[in-house]
């Protein structure tokens, strides 16, 4: 009588397990769909594309905008894009201009980010080590209005090591902190920023849902002081991972164009973020 085929193969040494599920599958890709280490939705200095129509208490209404984002180059981990596992070599750079919108929109300043994040997650868990370089410079505009301003050279080149934890699938809680190797301008090394994102996971439909997220930056320069930032609005979520949001955006604290770190801000307004 013949044994069962199951048996049989057991016998030659072969696993008669259902193959495992792509998702628990690690290998190479170059060039791969989505992040594992997301940025933080309230962070205002994360390369992505944003528009924001703030009104300061004291400057005004003022424009402010990200143009750029971050994306993968290497992953050793899972294929799928929405939640990775695995290791991966990121890329990320942004320009980050202020513009005045009661001075026919002239170019006040622009912060420009360039970094290069190496992440890793598994599960619930991601952690983060990145280089980034930030430099401020002034707008034309504003220096020729302002000719008697004396312009700092404010850069920082920085190392950072950030952490990660969804509580639930919607609800992420996140630490990092970032010590600057070369610092000008009255930059000073340490930084430490923390938050809370709330942002439904997987495709949203075209109907979307509600997201909220509060960042908070501390920084050498104020005796660690910094900013808080808080949004909420709707959100659209694809296949992809990619990420669309329109709501409301608060900011208290010092400055985030840093070409103006020492002054204090207080804007309440509308915003508009992409994430790829």
């Amino acid at each position: 009588m013949d044994e069962p085929a199951d048996l049989a193969m057991q016998r030659r040494g072969f696993d008669t397990e259902a193959p495992p599920e792509l998702d628990d599958v690690w290998d190479w890709q170059l060039l791969p769909d989505g992040l594992i280490y997301r940025s933080y939705l309230a962070g205002v200095k994360e390369p992505r594309f944003a528009s924001q129509w703030v009104h300061d208490v004291h400057q005004g209404w003022l424009w402010d905008v990200a143009l750029g984002g971050r994306v993968g180059i290497l992953r050793y981990g899972t294929a799928e894009a929405d939640r990775p596992h695995g290791w991966q070599l990121d890329i990320e750079g942004a320009g980050m201009p202020r513009l005045d919108l009661q001075r026919e929109r002239d170019v006040v300043s622009a912060d420009f980010r360039f970094g290069i994040p190496l992440t890793y997650g598994r599960g619930r868990y991601q952690a983060k080590f990145a280089y980034y370089h930030l430099s401020s410079h002034l707008g034309d505009e504003y220096m020729v209005r302002n000719n008697t301003l004396d312009r700092i050279n404010f850069s920082r080149d920085v190392l950072v090591w950030g952490h990660s934890f969804y509580w639930t699938d919607d609800w992420r809680l996140y630490a990092e902190a970032g010590w600057a190797f070369q610092c000008d301008g009255g930059s000073r090394p340490w930084e430490f920023q923390f938050g809370a994102d709330y942002s439904p996971a997987g495709p949203s439909g075209m109907r979307g849902a509600p997201f909220w997220a509060i960042n908070g930056h501390l920084r050498q320069e104020f005796d660690f002081g910094g900013h808080l930032a808080v949004q909420t609005g709707w959100q659209w979520r694809g296949h992809s991972g990619h990420l669309f949001r329109i709501g409301m955006h608060y900011f208290q604290g010092m400055s985030d164009q840093w070409e103006f770190f020492n002054k204090f801000e207080d804007k309440l307004g509308f915003g508009i973020w992409y994430d790829h």
